[in-house]
């Protein structure tokens, strides 16, 4: 303990260690109401197994039937209790509430799935009785809600965010790519289950994905599959490969639809181990091997639908024209003009969006009324405009394109007499428009697609001028060619900014958002794709950034276009530094 130097206030929203385990106290004889209700909130933060000394504020009966599992709830702050209990009138003294009150920011259901939501008001009521016991009457809670109620500090302490992989549906087995699927689950060993995390995310995927994503994913494993019963550790031996014993539902899986299975292990523990797993073995219901895959076998189906090598800058020059930053320099190379139309001739351009296999771009002209599509690889004549807009003012023409995984290009007409979302299959033909039934009054006004192509980013401007950020669901339906396309389940991605103004995909399940908080000024910050925020969110602050661009994999620079400094890269664990003092609507592939 110290004894000289200054006093400094501590943040107690900080999180703590993560190894800290923090056990819970059970309740003194002769607690009183106020201590026992204190006791009991506390103890939920506990690593305390089946929470087993939090149910001793519980009387008997409110123990069997409370379900600790069914719910987390996610406050600012702790939760406060009322200063004073309120007496039941009919039983005198042997009967008080207390009511609970927060504000809620969060949820987190019995599929470990996130829910943010816009702050509000929690309540609830803790009922208590004094009840026999050996020593005498004591207080105990006969009447309590289901789940935990969490501050965000502790939440942030004792879960963290693992995405799990399924399938994208709709797709040829030759086409098959994972899709992430964000969970919350327990730091260390989880008090209801008894699992250690890396069973917990095992458990979690056979489970089958959220219900937000199983519309557009498959598992595949056997519906109902589940670990060997009693397994509750699954740890990488000494050369990293992970054995994971399967229930009998599993026995009878082929070779291919196994190793497919593997991958799904794979990529949902890359990030989980101290030790990156190098081999995982499934195994039959009897400890014999199903089958074995390797880190790198499972590359066939990487989920970050990369081109294979390491994406290219592209922007727009003070001419108009189109260039490019080779990929391998990782932003610090000598721009050079992309073939085509787009990187010489007479057309000036405003913005671009590139497909991920880098052969093909498409581009808005100068003033946003009309969209081409070219070859980026080789020369040829400027094409006719795929797209068009008759809106009056630039701003409320054509949104930037952008290219999902399946090699579909994306535009937004932004016309308030005509608004509407596009998509052109291939990037060529006629545009489709895709139906977005919850706008919910806001309009599109500026988009990005996943390279799983099952999400997208879009950001909705309402009428006061502020724009949020949501993220849809893509759900196809119909033979392949002939399918129709919709936006459905609207969420949002980022409740805690009052103003977004502009926002990238930068890996699989995160965006990367430029925004203002409710009187604050703009920052720059990670979001994960189901709205919740990592501790180490905030970025580097940099001024007046007008458009942010992130690359698939996560090792490639942070890009921004901005006022006065021309375009910014930011490398992991360094400061904003500049590219090219001119230039504009830098993007990387998609």
């Amino acid at each position: 303990m110290p004894v000289t130097g200054d006093v400094k206030a501590v943040d107690a929203s900080q999180p703590g260690d993560s190894q800290v385990q923090v056990y819970a106290v059970a309740p003194r004889d002769g607690a009183t109401p106020n201590e026992v209700v204190d006791g009991f909130l506390e103890s939920m933060t506990s690593d305390d197994s089946d929470f087993r000394t939090t149910r001793q504020y519980l009387t008997k009966e409110a123990s069997s039937g409370w379900k600790p599992s069914a719910l987390t709830t996610v406050l600012a702050k702790a939760p406060n209790r009322s200063d004073r209990p309120v007496h039941d009138s009919d039983r005198g003294t042997d009967e008080v509430s207390y009511t609970l009150t927060g504000e809620k920011v969060a949820t987190v259901d019995d599929q470990n799935a996130y829910q943010p939501l816009a702050p509000s008001d929690y309540s609830s009521t803790l009922h208590l009785v004094r009840e026999k016991g050996p020593d005498g009457k004591e207080w105990r809670i006969d009447m309590v809600p289901d789940g935990l109620v969490l501050g965000q500090s502790d939440f942030k302490r004792l879960y963290r965010s693992v995405n799990k992989f399924y399938f994208a549906t709709g797709r040829t087995e030759a086409q098959s790519t994972l899709v992430a699927d964000p969970v919350y689950i327990r730091n260390r060993t989880d008090p209801a289950t008894g699992m250690d995390t890396v069973t917990q995310a095992v458990r979690s995927l056979l489970r089958g994905p959220t219900d937000w994503l199983r519309p557009v994913v498959a598992s595949r494993f056997p519906p109902g599959t589940g670990l060997r019963k009693g397994v509750t550790s699954l740890t990488p031996d000494d050369s990293n490969v992970l054995k994971v014993p399967l229930d009998k539902k599993a026995d009878g899986t082929g070779q291919r639809t196994c190793r497919m299975m593997a991958s799904q292990v794979l990529f949902t523990l890359r990030d989980l181990t101290s030790a990156r797993v190098e081999q995982v073995e499934l195994q039959r219901s009897d400890g014999s091997a199903l089958c074995v895959l390797g880190a790198d076998q499972a590359e066939e189906y990487a989920p970050d639908g990369s081109s294979g090598g390491p994406d290219s800058q592209y922007f727009v020059d003070s001419k108009g024209h189109v260039e490019r930053i080779p990929g391998s320099t990782r932003g610090s190379g000598e721009p050079e003009p992309v073939a085509g139309p787009f990187g010489s001739g007479s057309l000036q351009v405003s913005a671009v969006g590139v497909a991920r296999d880098e052969q093909t771009a498409a581009v808005l002209s100068q003033h946003g009324d009309a969209l081409y599509v070219s070859s980026i690889a080789a020369d040829g004549e400027l094409p006719v405009p795929a797209v068009t807009s008759k809106a009056g003012r630039a701003r409320d023409r054509l949104t930037a394109p952008s290219w999902d995984g399946r090699g579909d290009l994306w535009v937004a007409d932004r016309d308030p007499g005509n608004s509407r979302l596009l998509r052109l299959a291939g990037g060529m033909g006629k545009p489709q428009e895709v139906t977005v039934p919850s706008l919910d009054g806001g309009r599109i006004t500026a988009l990005r697609l996943s390279s799983d192509g099952v999400r997208i980013a879009l950001l909705l401007t309402r009428e006061d001028g502020t724009a949020s950020l949501k993220i849809g669901r893509i759900e196809r339906k119909g033979p392949q060619g002939k399918e129709q396309v919709s936006v459905v389940d609207l969420r949002q991605a980022a409740p805690q900014l009052a103003d977004v103004t502009a926002m990238s995909w930068s890996g699989g399940s995160r965006l990367v958002v430029v925004g203002k908080e409710q009187g604050g000024v703009q920052q720059v910050r990670y979001v994960q794709a189901d709205g919740s925020t990592p501790s180490s969110g905030v970025l580097p602050g940099v001024n007046q950034v007008l458009a942010i661009a992130a690359a698939d994999d996560e090792q490639l620079p942070l890009m921004a276009d901005t006022v006065g400094d021309g375009i910014v890269k930011l490398l992991p664990g360094d400061n904003w530094q500049t590219v090219l003092k001119e230039g504009s609507a830098l993007v990387y592939p998609g």
